[in-house]
């Protein structure tokens, strides 16, 4: 029998009356957060059956809309990040990576 370990990531969201997030909540124990607010989550996972990704994106009806174009360009730049990791793709990456630049330039992000 093999040991295997597992750990476990929770959200918790609190909604309005009208079922609008008003506050984010989220726990990874592994990584030491407990209950830490946030005001935004994407989260992507995908359905190999189907051959699809499915996501959840929420966000507090409080999140500054400054702020949210400073997490879109964050996440971005990660998930070219990323999709150089996973494939091993550096030309597309670097596609990815100059699109990002042009998102933050675009918006005003650039300082």
């Amino acid at each position: 029998m093999s040991n295997k370990n597992t750990s476990e990531i929770k959200f918790q969201i609190e909604l309005d009356e009208n079922r609008v997030p008003e506050k984010l909540m989220w726990s990874a124990k592994d990584g030491g957060v407990e209950l830490e607010e946030a005001k935004a989550i994407m989260l992507s996972i995908w359905d190999s059956k189907a051959k699809e990704s499915m996501r959840i994106d929420l966000w507090t009806k409080d999140m500054p809309v400054d702020e949210m174009k400073i997490f879109f360009h964050q996440t971005l730049v990660a998930m070219s990040e990323t999709f150089k990791r996973a494939t091993d793709d550096e030309k597309m990456a670097d596609t990815m990576k100059d699109f990002c630049d042009y998102f933050a330039e675009k918006l005003d992000l650039v300082k």
